[in-house]
């Protein structure tokens, strides 16, 4: 399983590479629908919507995401403010609902909800994959290999030191141990960065981004938590079967969802200001 698991992350990372820095804007735009589409199939899936309801909700989502696409090619100077609203329902999602629907351990099966929550969950993500992409491909190079590297960490030192579990009635999988070693992983992570590219000089400036990383790897544990709720509400162990050793893609992005709309959020905001 591990090496299935390793083959399809190396091809997946290969083509994700290759269109970040080499498809046109429209390509790239056309791609992150194609995934928010599948995401979001899955979702339905996941929600136990009916054929019909399922329909609906894929057709409204492909038409929001066609329209964001559409605005923003005729008029890219007034619509900043359109997607900080749309982050900022994100936020709100993961800093506030999120957290809550966790500790109450929530049932929610009313399909206009799940559909609502999937679209608060999926189009920022399909948002922020298009704007920081377009702002600098890095910084969102940078975002995505910051979660990819807290998974990583967290898998294997949980596997290795893993005793004391996370969430027991969400994940059972998860332990304390999966989380200290991300919290390492992407500190090293972050230090590579900074000094191998000279970028901070001043400590208090680096112990800043830090503690901002950390953050991000509690809303990647949180979102990784959500998906395991929500499948576990479903019964059922992964959201597709689409890529081979790691289930669904929905599986793959759960922890992208609660980190790339606050990161674009966060940099947008540093661009207006």
């Amino acid at each position: 399983m591990l090496k299935q698991r390793a083959i399809t992350a190396l091809i997946l990372l290969g083509l994700f590479l290759f269109a970040l820095f080499l498809l046109p804007s429209l390509g790239w735009a056309a791609l992150v629908i194609i995934i928010t589409m599948q995401a979001s199939f899955e979702w339905a899936r996941l929600s136990e919507l009916s054929k019909k309801t399922t329909t609906v909700y894929l057709v409204l989502t492909l038409t929001v995401m066609l329209g964001i696409v559409w605005l923003d090619a005729q008029y890219p100077e007034q619509f900043v403010s359109l997607h900080m609203l749309i982050y900022g329902m994100s936020a709100l999602l993961w800093l506030i609902m999120v957290p809550l629907w966790l500790i109450a351990r929530w049932q929610v099966r009313q399909p206009l909800l799940m559909m609502l929550t999937g679209w608060i969950l999926l189009i920022p993500t399909g948002l922020a994959m298009i704007d920081l992409r377009m702002l600098n491909p890095w910084w969102l190079l940078g975002v995505m290999g910051l979660v990819w590297v807290a998974d990583i960490a967290a898998y294997f030192s949980g596997r290795k030191f893993g005793k004391h579990k996370l969430a027991p009635n969400i994940s059972p999988g998860k332990t304390w141990e999966g989380v200290f070693g991300a919290l390492l992983g992407v500190t090293v992570y972050v230090l590579l960065i900074v000094y191998s590219n000279d970028l901070l000089t001043d400590n208090a400036a680096l112990f800043g981004l830090l503690m901002a990383s950390w953050g991000w790897v509690g809303l990647a544990v949180i979102g990784d938590l959500f998906e395991s709720a929500v499948k576990r509400q479903a019964g059922v162990k992964d959201s597709g079967v689409l890529l081979p050793g790691h289930g669904g893609l929905l599986d793959r992005i759960d922890a992208l969802t609660s980190t790339l709309p606050l990161a674009a959020m966060v940099i947008l905001f540093q661009r207006m200001a």
